[in-house]
């Protein structure tokens, strides 16, 4: 009895993890314009950092641990939408030339195989 009541705990909190990513990736728009995931970025990185700080000076206070302090997170400054672009492009781009290549590469290991053969 116990391992069932304890099975379905587990399986109510993963799905309660679940649904509330799902929830807050709906809500904050992150599969939608870059310009919303950008901004949802920028958030994160005012908000995160202070309540990481705040987490662990509860958790010294508490458990009487000393923690030593963190650096600095590093800044990202770069445009997600060019990066993003750019790796689409870069990756359809060679998923475009790859049938190409193989027939290439394939003539290339096959002139190699007909020289090594016959000598």
């Amino acid at each position: 009895m116990v391992a069932r009541v304890w099975s379905l705990m587990r399986f109510l909190f993963k799905a309660s993890v679940a649904g509330g990513a799902v929830y807050l990736v709906h809500d904050q728009e992150l599969l939608g314009p870059s310009d919303k995931g950008e901004a949802a970025l920028r958030r994160a990185e005012e908000v995160v950092p202070p309540a990481l700080y705040q987490f662990s000076q509860y958790v010294c206070k508490q458990t009487g641990l000393q923690i030593p302090q963190l650096p600095a997170p590093p800044k990202i400054n770069f445009p997600l939408r060019e990066s993003w672009n750019s790796g689409i492009i870069k990756v359809m781009s060679a998923l475009s030339v790859a049938p190409t290549m193989a027939l290439e590469y394939s003539k290339e290991g096959w002139e190699y195989v007909k020289e090594r053969t016959t000598k």
